[in-house]
């Protein structure tokens, strides 16, 4: 089984794999990548160092659309490591109503549980696979039900029950083997069962309101649902329904869920990333004072213990998250990361300013990245059987209009080639399925003529693009 959150690739290798998602942004590319390179250095050192060694958090500045989120999500994919994005804006301080910011943490840790769970039940997907099709065969072949004649003991009728059963198990066995040659084949797998599945339990919601007895209500949750008795029901399916809802069944009694929140806990620990957004929200501006300037640096002092290293109680158990890697961003128009509590600054020693995307940023944007927006309108047009072409000229004038309105309006990044291309596409998005032409080339022309006007009339560019 792959290792959960270890990566043995190079800074160099690293920042390769990003450049096949994102452009440009190189000095935050590099910073990441030795931060996640410095996890796998830590991991070669003797248990004593290894305690001493922190991760060295990360505060990213720049404005919406540069690629931040997206840089610290591909590099939680590549390691495969626990990651959960989080809002500075959505905690609140102790004693107000809002979510605590030990909720962060316990987030991560239902992540990493999942994480190790899916990695359990795919090592055992073989052996829950053939036990399910064993339950499958027992649908249409039952086993005979054993005489329960409480006075054949007594009178001699034992015997005579063993020879019944001896009789009858070599034609339930031939009835079985013929079942399963049929499923093998594949002859079943349309036929309609009757089979006995658990009903999920509904979450009991809005029941512990508090934020500071979050936790507390999901245990509590948690064991009331223990206690509970399992309720059972018929539901008809399809052969090939009731093996994957078996199959699953079958795996999740084959792994030990103990063993997978202990291991959890340990991943979250030491490979588990967090990232702040948004927290240029909750800086406080120079010597301001207010109720609300208040309540955002007590939100700063709540997030400080959990980024300096303490131990927070989820309900697989302590977790301390002194070796967790913590990325912050914010585009720090209003504010300054200077504004940010000293504590707090003094935590996120690596700092990276993200760059606004110019034209020939853009152009790579639409063309270059494995999933290219360009190529995803291709794909999603080509399922009604259109095919579309954008020529060289068409993208060069989407990247130049791009960057207009983001000078003209607000900087939205690269978000502004999707409500750009939405209102290119419109036209032939709406009229796709009655198109006689399939074959649709998009030009210069084309964009000047769908785009040119409302990017001009700066009035009408602020409501629609």
């Amino acid at each position: 089984m792959e290792e959960i959150g270890v990566n043995e690739q190079t800074p160099r290798e690293i920042v390769a794999e990003l450049n096949k998602y994102i452009v440009g942004q190189d000095e935050a590319k590099r910073s990441v990548a030795i931060a996640l390179r410095n996890r796998w250095r830590s991991r070669q050192l003797s248990d004593s160092m290894r305690e001493e060694v922190i991760p060295k958090n990360i505060l990213m500045i720049g404005s919406t659309g540069v690629g931040k989120t997206e840089i610290a999500r591909r590099l939680a994919k590549l390691v495969k490591a626990p990651f959960i994005k989080v809002e500075a804006t959505k905690f609140t301080e102790v004693g107000y109503v809002g979510r605590d910011v030990e909720s962060i943490i316990r987030d991560l840790a239902e992540t990493a549980v999942r994480m190790v769970r899916q990695q359990r039940i795919d090592a055992v997907q073989d052996r829950a696979a053939k036990l399910a099709e064993e339950r499958i065969l027992d649908v249409f072949v039952p086993e005979q039900k054993k005489s329960q004649n409480p006075l054949g003991r007594l009178f001699g009728g034992e015997a005579e029950e063993e020879k019944s059963e001896e009789a009858a198990e070599p034609k339930y066995q031939a009835g079985r083997e013929w079942v399963r040659k049929r499923l093998d084949k594949g002859e079943l797998e349309n036929e309609t069962i009757e089979i006995d599945v658990e009903e999920s339990g509904k979450p009991m919601v809005g029941m512990f309101a508090g934020s500071s007895l979050e936790g507390m209500g999901d245990n509590i949750q948690d064991m009331i649902g223990n206690l509970m008795p399992k309720r059972h029901k018929k539901r008809k399916v399809t052969v090939a329904q009731a093996r994957k809802i078996f199959t699953q069944q079958e795996a999740d009694k084959l792994i030990d869920m103990e063993a997978v929140a202990d291991e959890a806990i340990k991943v979250a620990e030491h490979s588990g990333i967090v990232f702040l957004d948004e927290i240029d929200k909750v800086a406080v501006k120079g010597n301001s004072s207010g109720s609300a300037d208040v309540s955002r640096e007590g939100v700063q002092r709540d997030i400080l213990p959990i980024v300096e290293g303490s131990t927070v109680m989820t309900k697989y158990g302590p977790l301390k998250t002194d070796h967790v890697l913590f990325i912050a961003a914010g585009a720090f128009h209003m504010s300054k990361p200077s504004d940010l509590i000293p504590e707090l600054q003094g935590r996120f020693p690596i700092r990276v300013e993200l760059k606004s995307l110019r034209k020939e940023d853009f152009e790579k944007i639409l063309t270059e990245p494995q999933n290219a927006l360009l190529k995803q309108y291709e794909a999603l047009l080509a399922t009604e059987g259109v095919k579309i072409e954008f020529k060289p000229d068409a993208i060069s004038r989407l990247a130049k209009l791009a960057c207009d309105v983001n000078e003209q309006a607000e900087d939205i990044g690269a978000r502004r080639l999707h409500t750009l291309l939405e209102k290119l596409l419109e036209e032939i998005s709406f009229t796709a399925p009655e198109l006689t032409d399939k074959n649709v080339t998009i030009d210069a022309a084309y964009v000047d003529k769908q785009l040119a006007d409302i990017v001009v009339n700066r009035d009408l560019s602020q409501f629609i693009l």
